[in-house]
């Protein structure tokens, strides 16, 4: 089975919670988790002024392919109370997929690996944490 990396985060309502809730749907939905990141709580980068994040990463296996991780992660997010108003606003849970294997994807949807992972440190110091020999600096 593919390896993937994703990276959830959430800062409205019981962020704690939202993080568990969202862990326990993915196994649902065929994401085989195998480490998860500590949670680290961070200040939100963009957006308007909202609260701190909990932050965290994992690594998985799936049989799910790029594009049906990506819409059941979607699902996921709209179930637990996800609300796309205002871009970098706040979110109840909000999952990115940070790697597939080696697969590198430039959709208009989806882009793997993302493009934005290397400047985010609240991304690369959990994968890190996971996967040092992998991520070190």
């Amino acid at each position: 089975m593919p390896i993937i990396y994703l990276s959830l985060g959430s800062n409205l309502g019981k962020r704690d919670e939202n993080l568990a809730k969202a862990l326990a749907e993915l196994e649902k939905v065929g994401v085989a988790i195998e480490k998860e990141s500590s949670i680290i709580e961070t200040d939100p980068i963009g957006g308007p002024p909202q609260g701190k994040f909990f932050n965290m990463v994992l690594r998985a296996q799936t049989d799910l392919s790029p594009q049906e991780l990506l819409q059941q992660i979607h699902i996921i997010e709209k179930n637990l109370g996800r609300v796309r108003s205002i871009k970098d606003g706040p979110r109840t849970i909000d999952i990115d997929i940070l790697l597939y294997d080696d697969l590198k994807i430039n959709d208009e949807d989806l882009v793997i690996p993302h493009p934005r992972m290397k400047e985010r440190e609240f991304v690369m110091n959990p994968l890190r944490e996971i996967e040092p020999e992998r991520f070190s600096k």
